[in-house]
């Protein structure tokens, strides 16, 4: 395998009860195997794509002391601007070679959530940033939910399991700039080797290449999704919560050849995370005596908070 499996999502949402379970077969498998796949056929429109990147550019092409109104203290990263080297592998020292922007959850009105989230930052320069923004936003909601019912019904559980837990849930989009290199890194890459904390994340399409997924030989492999699929990938909490079933792969994005230092790089993932108080304990459709539960039980807000005080979002 030397590059990631492709999938099409029509065929989980066609009438065919056969397409419907090649789909769920497919994704299952290429989950347990290396934990990425290709999604052609997902909700985000072409036109949507282009509009998110033209306001995405435009922001990060705003003057330093600009984008730095936007860095809000006090909120761990969850909305508004992290500037370049906050953020930086669990395990690293030295910060990643990127800068981003974080449009969180409105949840619903009799949403119930047993924690607020913080308001979304309005970027005044850009009048379209913020709508459009949560106009992907929902549309990689809406792609991520049909993923996980094809998920559930891999896993043994009811097709909707995951619906409650994730329609008001702690997702966050990330666009994310990736500035020219211009010098020598000491060390630092674009974005060092890690597993994704959420239950998935759905890439769009990268500005250029780089991302780099770990096989189970050790082997580094080029993930190359065709130019109208989306990346996605099992994090950590499904991980955990399937009791390894579902492996949440390394991944890393690397520096470009020297000869493309001086090419930015744009990406936009989209971590799908549950409501805080879903428990992510082993489930028992994932133990028996071959797969002994490997994990304590926790529930997502606690995990959560472990993970962003590890990659230094938030003190301890």
């Amino acid at each position: 395998m030397n590059n990631i499996p492709s999938v099409d999502l029509a065929d989980f949402l066609s009438d065919d009860p056969k397409r419907k379970q090649k789909f769920v077969n497919e994704i299952g498998s290429a989950y347990e195997e290396i934990g990425f796949v290709s999604l052609k056929n997902h909700f985000l429109s072409d036109r949507l794509v282009e509009e998110l990147y033209r306001e995405v550019k435009a922001f990060f092409a705003l003057p330093v002391e600009e984008k730095l109104k936007y860095e809000i203290e006090g909120l761990g990263g969850q909305r508004g601007y992290v500037s370049f080297g906050k953020e930086h592998a669990k395990g690293k020292k030295e910060g990643d070679l990127k800068e981003f922007w974080h449009f969180g959850q409105e949840p619903a009105a009799d949403a119930a959530l047993p924690e607020e989230y913080p308001e979304n930052v309005i970027v005044t320069e850009l009048p379209d940033f913020n709508r459009i923004g949560m106009q992907t936003y929902r549309m990689l909601e809406k792609t991520g939910i049909y993923v996980l019912r094809a998920l559930a019904l891999y896993i043994g559980l009811e097709e909707n399991y995951f619906d409650h837990w994730v329609s008001n849930g702690n997702s966050i989009l990330r666009p994310i700039h990736y500035p020219p290199i211009t010098e020598e890194p000491k060390g630092a890459v674009r974005a060092g080797a890690h597993g994704d904390i959420n239950l998935i994340t759905l890439l769009m399409g990268a500005s250029t290449g780089g991302l780099q997924v770990l096989r189970k030989d050790g082997q580094w492999i080029d993930a190359i999704p065709e130019e109208d699929e989306l990346v996605i990938n099992v994090g950590d909490m499904l991980e955990r919560h399937t009791n390894n079933k579902l492996r949440s792969t390394i991944h890393r994005v690397v520096n470009p050849p020297r000869e493309q230092w001086g090419t930015p790089r744009y990406s936009i993932p989209f971590f799908m995370h549950p409501r805080s108080d879903m428990k992510l304990n082993c489930l028992e459709e994932c133990i028996d005596e071959d797969h002994p539960k490997a994990y304590e039980d926790i529930t997502a807000g606690e995990f959560l908070h472990q993970r962003l005080v590890e990659i230094g979002l938030i003190k301890k």
